[in-house]
């Protein structure tokens, strides 16, 4: 068929006004797209053409670089009933008779969900008990467009596309230096942090508000997952729960060596080869013990100065007799048992006392 008969059997007006746009509504093809503008290229909007705004999306039209009409969710004819600010910004003299021109965005008010945020460095903070600490964090936060007239005028602006990654490194920015701020008015210490993060994140939300509203934002969650000390800094307060943990250093000591024995039982040579290590660890946990329960007992009064005894009076000298020696024979004999010579009469061993035969 020739153009000349097909414009004939549709007719030259409905064949120009489908060039037109009558249709304007958009679904999101990707994850975290914020801001969205409707492909426009040279063509027009039809008058009375049909706008579909969804749940979780707003519209707006913008016109020679000014915000006209925003719109919510809902179904809508384009109209000068529909298009009140647009239309007196145009200065239609058919009244809006006539196709019109104008940039459409859409923009996603969904939350945004799961948005991590962590310390890349430490922060330094000042701590009742540690003095000036070194603390990391992470957590996550979640947040929605909910000004779109005020998103377009100061972040997303006429690109065709705005992602949460356009904007991600700022909202963190702001997120770390609103939560240094929150730790130290908080004044809690930092072995309590842990048990108040949920506090912690409240105060932290509060303080951040104001921040994301002045960029259309509305934040919605902030939660604090850990926070944690610099590995340096750690095992020095691992350390110091260690030895509070210990308590009784000789009991602890008696508790490693009973722990060892079956281990070293079960060596060639182990019972003997540890028996002096474990003897001399033992000895210097009394003794380390003993010098720390010296240094925080109490000391016990001295008794008062008690006067020297009375000296001992000598006792004279008595003589003692001594025993009579018995007559002795001059006949003599050999004890049987050690050998010595004896008195013939005498019945038993003056030296090694064995009884004599007769």
């Amino acid at each position: 068929m020739a153009i000349g008969d097909f414009l004939k059997s549709k007719g030259v007006g409905d064949f120009i006004k489908k060039q037109f746009i009558d249709v304007i509504d958009w679904v999101e093809s990707e994850n975290g797209v914020l801001a969205y503008r409707y492909p426009m290229m040279d063509m027009e909007i039809q008058n009375g053409a049909k706008l579909t705004v969804r749940e979780s999306q707003m519209g707006a039209f913008v016109n020679e670089g000014r915000m006209a009409d925003v719109f919510a969710p809902g179904l809508y004819t384009l109209n000068t009933q529909t298009l009140p600010l647009l239309t007196n910004l145009m200065n239609w003299d058919k009244m809006f008779a006539s196709p019109f021109k104008s940039d459409v965005y859409f923009f996603s008010t969904r939350a945004q969900l799961n948005q991590k945020w962590g310390t890349a460095n430490p922060l330094t903070i000042r701590d009742k008990e540690f003095g000036a600490i070194r603390v990391r964090g992470n957590g996550v936060y979640s947040w929605h467009l909910a000004d779109p007239r005020l998103f377009h005028i100061k972040v997303s602006g006429t690109r065709e596309k705005y992602t949460v990654a356009d904007i991600e490194g700022q909202l963190r920015d702001m997120t770390l230096g609103s939560m240094a701020d929150a730790i130290a008015q908080s004044q809690i210490p930092f072995l309590d942090l842990i048990a108040n993060q949920m506090e912690l994140g409240k105060q932290i939300l509060e303080g951040l508000k104001p921040m994301y509203a002045e960029y259309g934002l509305s934040l919605d969650s902030f939660v604090v997952r850990e926070f944690s000390l610099p590995e340096e800094l750690q095992k020095k307060l691992d350390e110091r729960i260690s030895m509070n943990m210990l308590g009784d250093m000789g009991r602890y000591t008696q508790y490693q060596v009973a722990q060892s024995i079956p281990i070293a039982a079960a060596n060639e040579g182990g019972m003997a080869g540890i028996g002096a290590g474990l003897s001399a660890g033992y000895g210097m946990a009394q003794a380390m013990g003993q010098s720390i329960q010296q240094a925080y007992a109490p000391q016990p009064q001295q008794p008062p100065p008690q006067a020297p005894p009375p000296a001992a009076v000598p006792v004279a000298a008595v003589p003692v007799a001594a025993p009579a020696t018995p007559a002795v024979s001059g006949e003599t004999k050999f004890c049987f048992n050690c050998g010595t010579k004896i008195p013939r009469a005498a019945k038993f061993c003056g030296e090694c006392g064995s009884a004599q035969q007769a």
